[in-house]
């Protein structure tokens, strides 16, 4: 199944589809699906940006949208970071926003006759992400939550990625892998001699990550390569096919 046959291709973060593109792809489907990301605007240590979850976000729904007829949505980009709020340049929104905006454009896409949407979440903060879909489905609508941490996980297998997803936790192997594939320009010197483990953060909803970090890396950075991020986006495209499933029925 793809969605590439009539996708202009994306520019920079933003699709670039137009109305015409959206009405031709809807008419080939029996159920409409957008697709959201979400990322944050939060530290990611001295060498990714600011934006790393947006970009990671933004990753995994072009993989998707290459191959699913879905609507790619522009990102969310700013979040619930306050457990970064130590470090300069993090911006955060309430829990509260969040779940607004994101029923908000749920509700805007079912006027518009797209009946599901697939929330792509790339900040682990975003607990609340959780609820929205929980209620949403509760509600008889059609939403799911992307990638699950079994998602991951099978990504983090089949790209070779050493550190365990606990370990890996921010600014480590995996984010820098896929900034390395999609967007090495943004990524700085210095993730080589990076690493750092804390592996216990039972505090962190009190503590935030200044309780365990100094640098703001929790994982292994120093082993991320481009060729490992271009298989985990690889593996999540091919995972987001049971979703696919179970929100349209094919």
């Amino acid at each position: 199944m793809s969605g590439s046959g009539i996708r202009s291709a994306a520019y920079g973060l933003l699709p670039t589809d137009t109305t015409e593109d959206v009405r031709t792809r809807g008419a080939g489907v029996s159920t409409q699906v957008a697709v959201l990301p979400v990322g944050s605007f939060e530290q990611h240590g001295p060498y990714l940006p600011l934006a790393t979850d947006t970009l990671v976000a933004c990753a995994v729904a072009r993989e998707i949208a290459a191959a699913y007829p879905v609507h790619l949505l522009p990102p969310v980009t700013i979040s619930c970071s306050h457990e970064h709020a130590a470090w300069p340049g993090t911006v955060s929104i309430s829990s509260v926003t969040l779940h607004a905006v994101v029923r908000d454009i749920a509700a805007s896409l079912r006027r518009s006759g797209v009946e599901a949407l697939v929330v792509v979440n790339g900040h682990g903060g975003n607990y609340v992400l959780g609820n929205v879909v929980q209620e949403a489905s509760a509600r008889g609508e059609r939403m799911a939550l992307f990638p699950a941490a079994e998602d991951w996980e099978a990504a983090r297998l089949e790209a070779g990625v050493v550190t365990s997803l606990l370990t890996d936790m921010h600014a480590g192997e995996i984010e820098t892998s896929i900034l390395l594939h999609t967007d090495p320009e943004c990524v700085r010197s210095g993730y080589e001699t990076s690493d750092f483990v804390a592996d216990d953060r039972r505090h962190l909803l009190t503590l935030g990550m200044s309780g365990y970090t100094d640098s703001g890396v929790i994982g292994r950075p120093s082993l991320g390569s481009a060729e490992k991020g271009k298989a985990l986006l690889e593996s999540l495209a091919a995972s987001f096919g049971t979703y696919f499933s179970a929100l349209t029925g094919e």
